[in-house]
């Protein structure tokens, strides 16, 4: 405990970091994702008004259907795109002024689509929502990136998790925002449509007073005083050798090499195992059950008995236990790994998923088999923010060097939203075809991606982006692996923070 407490006093530059880039940064779109859920009937029904007032008629209920996919798909869309533009962007112009325009683009949006209702335009809610799409997508990666990069080592981990536990924040405020009792009313869905601006507002007056991170500072700016003066800023005055010393490595490693675009990436040798990671964990994310989870929890409720007011509060307590445990992973992802919070974390889900389908299979059997249901369900949740929530931000900003990070995180923000979309668009007709037994599906994922991890991915706690590249080197270039020599620094380089 006092050690953590000196580590707040001493690193709270980054700790106040840390919080600017997850409030502007995953919050968001957590927060987007849960609260458009809330206003769906009250959006339906403000498109057949105007509808009517435009044509004399109520629009025919096929067309009100496709309308609303598309006001709900097209921020995927919108996230696609962004994310392609990501890589030129950071590389040109650095995260923090990425970051910054990117905040006004989220601002005029939410302008745009809390107007609506007044303009009595639903197409100023599509636009809206398809420009909070394409924020989105340039803003994810920018977090995970820009939270990796102005970490010292042992605290590398706790910060990547963050990424997931502002997340999950941006979950539970949407629910909660979105109840009858706050913004989820008929006279009030303006302003949580349009709150969204909130968070883009805090961190585009707060994040001028952060710098750029360190590594960008050195490595591409070739600006030394101020790569040292960003370390004095986030991490407290005193000797901060190692880490310099890790800097200059890569940056030595760098030397006459660009930043990779996404095409020379995937053709490059030396990174062909990091890949396969990335496209792993982003599929397992994506098809390990959270969201069918999330979609079955109304209906064991319902089983139970309970009134359907009681069931929204009931939901709203999953989505808080699931903020519970992304905090427990980052006070903990230092001591056991990543790699063991991934391979457990997904072992763990899939054996709790068998185990919901016995229950849900069963739950007409019996009166209580509902709340074992809800009970599996609660664990499965709170093991997922524990675990593999945490873990896998944590994994993809450690395993790639800076000249491939950029590329690397255009490709999983290209997988993750265009996994959103198809899973999207899927779902529904893989319940509707096998119900509860598509848990099955997610748990064969589940098992086959843990032994993957548990094979292939080298622990990263604790270890320079070098070390962790010469391991995945051992994979990618096997027996025509030759260990290099450690780049020793010179006296040049030999900084210290201190005044």
């Amino acid at each position: 405990m006092t050690g953590f407490l000196s580590d707040v006093v001493q690193y709270r530059g980054l700790f106040q970091m840390i919080v600017v880039l997850g409030i502007g940064g995953t919050f968001q779109i957590g927060f987007q994702i849960s609260s458009i859920t809330y206003m769906s009937q009250y959006v339906k029904t403000f498109i057949n008004e105007t509808w009517l007032e435009r044509y004399g008629y109520p629009i025919h209920q096929d067309n009100l259907l496709f309308l609303w996919s598309i006001t709900v798909s097209i921020f995927g869309i919108g996230g696609l795109l962004g994310s392609s533009g990501s890589r030129y962007l950071t590389v040109k112009y650095g995260k923090k002024k990425c970051l910054l325009c990117n905040n006004l683009l989220m601002i005029v949006a939410a302008f745009i689509m809390g107007c609506s209702k007044l303009a009595r335009s639903f197409e100023m809610i599509l636009i809206g929502r398809f420009m909070c799409g394409v924020s989105a997508g340039l803003c994810v990666p920018l977090h995970h990136q820009y939270v990796g990069e102005i970490s010292p080592r042992k605290l590398r981990g706790f910060a990547n998790s963050t990424a997931s536990f502002f997340w999950t924040l941006g979950k539970a405020t949407g629910q909660i925002s979105g109840q009858r009792e706050l913004l989820g009313s008929q006279s009030l869905w303006p302003m949580l449509i349009a709150s969204c601006g909130l968070p883009a507002l805090v961190q585009l007056v707060t994040l001028p007073f952060f710098p750029e991170s360190p590594p960008y500072l050195l490595m591409h700016k070739e600006d030394q005083e101020g790569c040292i003066k960003a370390i004095r800023q986030l991490w407290g005055e005193g000797h901060h050798q190692a880490e310099i010393d890790d800097i200059m490595k890569e940056k030595a490693a760098m030397k006459n090499t660009k930043i990779l675009s996404v095409l020379e990436l995937t053709k490059e040798p030396a990174s062909r195992w990091q890949l396969y990671m990335i496209v792993i964990l982003t599929a397992t994310v994506q098809l390990c059950g959270i969201n069918a989870i999330y979609f079955y929890t109304f209906e064991v409720l319902q089983a139970a008995g309970f009134d359907e007011r009681l069931i929204s509060y009931m939901t709203l307590s999953l989505g808080l236990s699931e903020l519970v445990a992304t905090a427990v992973c980052s006070s903990i992802i230092e001591r056991l790994g990543r790699k063991v919070l991934l391979r457990g974390g997904y072992w763990i889900m899939g054996s709790l998923l068998a185990a919901i389908t016995v229950t849900l299979s069963l739950q007409d059997w019996y009166f209580w088999m509902p709340y074992c249901s809800l009970c599996l369900i609660i664990f499965f949740v709170v093991v997922f923010g524990v675990g593999p929530s945490g873990a896998t931000v944590a994994v993809r900003v450690e395993i790639f060097k800076l000249s491939c990070r950029p590329p690397a995180f255009v490709i999983n923000s290209f997988l993750n939203w265009l996994g959103v979309f198809v899973i999207g668009t899927t779902f529904p007709f893989i319940v509707e075809r096998l119900k509860h037994f598509c848990f099955l599906i997610f748990m064969g994922v589940l098992f086959t991606s843990g032994i993957f991890i548990h094979l292939f991915l080298p622990e990263t706690k604790g270890k320079s982006v070098m070390e962790i590249t010469e391991e995945f080197n051992k994979l990618n270039f096997k027996k025509k692996y030759i260990p290099t020599t450690p780049n020793h620094i010179t006296e040049d380089y030999t900084f210290c923070t201190r005044l």
